[in-house]
């Protein structure tokens, strides 16, 4: 499944690391591309949304839309 978020509080490479590895641990195959400059990130995972969104929320980031 491709899905891209838009996630605000990104600031920095540091940022995108964490939300990559975030992802990466849950699923390993995955393929992640975060967009410092443009707020978002695009992953390309066998892992469900949820699970995707839910990864990124846990290391203290916020998706817009999702709570």
């Amino acid at each position: 499944m491709a899905l891209k978020l838009k996630v605000p509080n990104i600031a920095c490479e540091d940022c995108a690391g964490k939300i990559s590895e975030s992802i990466h641990v849950m699923e390993p195959d995955a393929k992640v591309d975060v967009d410092v400059k443009g707020k978002t990130v695009s992953v390309e995972s066998k892992a469900s949304e949820e699970s995707i969104k839910q990864a990124i929320v846990a290391v203290g980031y916020h998706i817009e839309g999702y709570q």
